[in-house]
């Protein structure tokens, strides 16, 4: 029998206004992205970590342009460890006004907005991409979809 995962989930606050707005942030960022490591499918190491900062629109920007070169806030960042990191997948950086703008746009849930991100965010971590092309976005949707309705979440891209 294949011993249980330990997954370690960093949560940093980095900009208190998340609690304010959903005061469980913390709990949905980590069953978020246990579930995406959980449901993902790849070979991982027995010990598995990740860190995941819930900052504010301006410091996205600023990673945003330094590291892709668009000068604009996002609404998830996913930086993977450098390989031969050991067990870090990496980081995930998370701007509170873009996705609380996104989910009252969308007419979705901020818990639920800010579940699909992370789970995005960890998936990419993994080594999914839907920028690699239209078969890679497809096989990205589609497991984001499925892990996202075991959680009792409505599809995202319906």
């Amino acid at each position: 029998m294949t011993p249980p995962r330990r997954t370690s989930i960093d949560v940093e606050v980095l900009d208190p206004r998340w609690l304010g707005s959903l005061r469980t942030a913390r709990a949905i960022c980590r069953r978020a992205a246990e579930a995406a490591i959980d449901g993902c499918g790849t070979r991982l190491p027995d010990r598995v970590s990740l860190a995941i900062a819930l900052d504010n629109d301006a410091a996205v920007r600023r990673l945003n342009r330094t590291y892709r070169g668009y000068d604009k806030p996002t609404n998830v960042l996913s930086f993977p460890a450098a390989k031969g990191d050991g067990q870090s997948l990496g980081d995930i950086v998370l701007a509170r006004q873009t996705v609380l703008r996104e989910a009252r746009e969308q007419g979705k849930r901020p818990a639920d907005h800010l579940t699909h991100l992370v789970m995005h965010g960890t998936l990419h971590l993994l080594g999914y991409d839907h920028e690699q092309g239209e078969r890679q976005a497809r096989r990205m949707e589609r497991l984001e979809t499925r892990l996202l309705a075991a959680m009792g979440i409505a599809d995202p891209y319906a």
